[in-house]
């Protein structure tokens, strides 16, 4: 079967996807509005962390430029700032896992991609370009939500609990924060720092276009003490912004303040971004006139960056998709029920996990974080689990599966 693929999008998703094609014989043609050159006099992106199966799947595509031992992390140190008692405890992963800044990663690929024959076309796609997309291929892969493309795909209310941010995010690069060593007795890691009532923060080193720095994601609860960090304004007042970034870590993180050089404290203008995101399920595929477009990545399963999941997500479900399209002698229905059974339990897993770590902590959840910090074992397979997110929702899916968890790896430490 003659295969023509377009692939709207060139982020992790979309890339992995035209590789993974690529590999197999089948060339698909990538559209986007952003050349390569173009990303390095962008804004922040995102800070991404790419666990070790995303990690793996790199290096199946040849384009894990980055496994040299200085640029990863191993492990996850979890600090919870409760008032008089704070708690500090970690888990380590199988493999490590690694933070590249999306400004070097995705035109590496780009170029990864055209170096190897692959054709991209640079262009702003209009609403009134969508027929015409869509007929042009056999099958249209919609891996960005911008405009007509995005609102192709109706949500998916039972899977999109909320209609708001339930997190206001300031989210920077930053010198002068100590992320360990790549070696030694203070490995490299990432830290989960929770401070109850106002928010969290991800504390991720992070490969940049200056060498390793360190991304502090702040993800703050809307009302809380931290929530006016997702306005403060670095251009008007650098000094003032720092000042108050400072003053907030102290208060509410202080296990990271404790790490920081205040007097080289700092980030570049274009090395911040500040938002919110609607967690939102979409449905996977839309028909036109017996063609089909296929959601992939944001545009199926956004969700909030709490839990580090949303790359990772693409990652794997470009390769399922990939593994349908290698095999499709049709692409119609049967074939999106096969894609979406591929992908799903991963997929909505990670969703279904992020939106229950984005509510006020049960009982149950509270037990476990109480064990984890006096159970490494515990801890570890919660820590490894950021790699299998349908893992780790079996565990989490209702308080009778945390308590049974928490109940086999005590008996088991007995």
């Amino acid at each position: 079967m003659e295969k023509s693929i377009g692939i709207v999008g060139a982020g992790i998703g979309g890339l992995h996807l035209a590789l993974y094609l690529q590999k197999h014989g089948i060339q698909a043609t990538v559209l986007t509005d952003r050349e390569p050159e173009q990303y390095a006099a962008t804004r922040l992106m995102n800070t991404v962390a790419h666990h070790g199966i995303t990690v793996a799947r790199e290096t199946e595509l040849g384009v894990n430029h980055w496994g040299d031992p200085e640029f990863v992390y191993y492990h996850h140190d979890h600090f919870f700032n409760f008032p008089g008692s704070p708690l500090l405890f970690r888990g380590a992963f199988k493999q490590p896992s690694r933070a590249v800044d999306y400004r070097i990663y995705l035109p590496a690929l780009m170029k990864d991609f055209e170096d190897r024959g692959g054709t991209i076309e640079y262009a702003s796609i209009q609403d009134d370009d969508v027929p015409a997309l869509v007929a042009r291929f056999d099958l249209l892969v919609v891996s960005t939500g911008k405009g007509a493309l995005g609102r192709m795909f109706s949500h998916r209310p039972e899977l999109s609990p909320y209609q708001q941010p339930q997190r206001l995010l300031c989210v920077g690069l930053y010198d002068g924060v100590d992320h360990g060593s790549p070696d030694g007795d203070d490995p490299r890691g990432v830290t989960l720092s929770v401070s109850p009532g106002h928010g969290e923060m991800i504390v991720i080193p992070t490969l940049t276009f200056g060498g390793m720095k360190t991304a502090l994601l702040m993800e703050n609860i809307p009302g809380g003490d931290m929530a006016e960090l997702v306005s403060l304004n670095y251009d008007a007042d650098p000094a003032g912004f720092r000042q108050t970034m400072l003053d907030k870590l102290e208060k509410h993180h202080p296990h990271t303040y404790n790490k920081i050089d205040t007097h080289r404290f700092d980030l570049q203008p274009l090395d911040l971004l500040q938002g919110a995101v609607v967690p939102t399920v979409r449905r996977s595929s839309v028909s036109f006139d017996g063609k089909i477009a296929i959601a992939l990545g944001d545009v199926h399963s956004v969700v909030d960056p709490m839990m580090g999941q949303g790359a990772n997500m693409a990652s794997y479900a470009a390769f399922e998709l990939g593994k349908a399209i290698v095999d499709a002698v049709a692409f119609d229905d049967r074939f999106v029920e096969t894609v979406d059974r591929a992908r799903e339990n991963r997929v909505l897993a990670a969703a279904r996990w992020t939106n229950l770590m984005l509510q006020p902590p049960s009982e149950a959840i509270g037990r476990l974080i109480v064990t984890m910090a006096q159970n490494r074992a515990l801890c570890d397979e919660f820590t490894d689990n950021f790699n299998y997110p349908e893992r780790q929702w079996d565990r989490l899916a209702s308080d009778r599966r945390i308590h049974a968890w928490i109940d086999e790896r005590t008996q088991l430490a007995a």
